[in-house]
């Protein structure tokens, strides 16, 4: 699968990461370390450990990752998780099937790209 593919398949925003970006090469090195991101890991430990911080963090930095990377979907589910754990507030159940299926969107799009 080539880059552009990719973005369109999981909601994401190929125009703007190539304004930013200029190159698909440089697009991709970049994509292609998202995987390493522990945020999703965190997010998820913290939340079963109930420390709302290390949540709120864990999901601030894959908010701000995925909005680097033009992963739009992803984004905005992880924005609102983010904004209801801001107050310490740790019931994003019903956030985290739809956040959790976002990511792996974006995670088995990665493994596909040529």
């Amino acid at each position: 699968m080539n880059i552009e593919t990719f973005y369109n398949m999981i909601g994401g925003d190929y125009n703007g990461i190539m304004g930013r970006f200029v190159t698909e090469e440089r697009v991709l090195r970049f994509v292609r370390k998202f995987p390493a991101d522990g945020s999703f890991a965190l997010l998820k430990d913290s939340l079963a450990s109930g420390n709302a911080s290390e949540a709120f963090r864990a999901a601030h930095t894959l908010k701000g990752v995925a909005q680097n990377l033009g992963f739009d979907a992803l984004y905005k589910i992880a924005a609102e998780v983010t904004d209801v754990l801001r107050g310490g507030n740790l019931d994003v159940g019903a956030f985290m099937p739809d956040l959790e299926a976002a990511y792996n969107l974006v995670t088995d799009g990665i493994a596909a790209l040529d």
